[in-house]
């Protein structure tokens, strides 16, 4: 089963990109509108953007994991069908912190795709509470993989 994401690009008045994620196929609609598909068990991050004639109306981002088949998911707009969702945020603020956390995990030479779960939900929970999440560190990617590899 593949998870369906509808991207939109309408400069300065809807954006809907992918600012991470490994798709597995992709399919253009028009000059504006494409489909990325994504494999079960997938991680990527959907960043939603809208402006009207007085500024941002939506700004958004959510991590979701591709859903996968017999599993419990979130339906979440434009995603077919829907995602284990690990991160929420909505908020210029919240969204820019959101890109500044993925950002580090890039610097250490880790795909934010392969970050451990519980760090984005970690991430979303501190952002929720105005707290400063910490940040991804070599060590946690790594126990992260070592008890992954341990999973039936």
């Amino acid at each position: 089963m593949l998870t369906q994401v509808e991207l939109l690009w309408f400069e300065g008045r809807i954006e809907r990109w992918i600012r991470f994620g490994r798709p597995a196929a992709e399919r253009v609609l028009d000059r504006r509108r494409r489909v990325l598909s994504f494999a079960a068990g997938e991680v990527f991050a959907l960043v939603r953007w809208r402006a009207n004639d007085y500024g941002t109306a939506v700004s958004r981002i959510d991590i979701l994991r591709a859903a996968r088949p017999g599993q419990a998911f979130t339906v979440v707009p434009f995603v077919t069908p829907g995602g284990e969702i690990l991160l929420r945020a909505h908020g210029w603020p919240k969204v820019q912190r959101v890109l500044e956390a993925i950002d580090v995990i890039e610097q250490l030479g880790v795909d934010p795709a392969d970050a451990a779960f519980d760090h984005w939900r970690h991430v979303h929970n501190r952002l929720a509470t105005g707290e400063t999440p910490r940040p991804y560190t070599r060590e946690r990617h790594r126990a992260w993989l070592l008890r992954r590899r341990d999973e039936p």
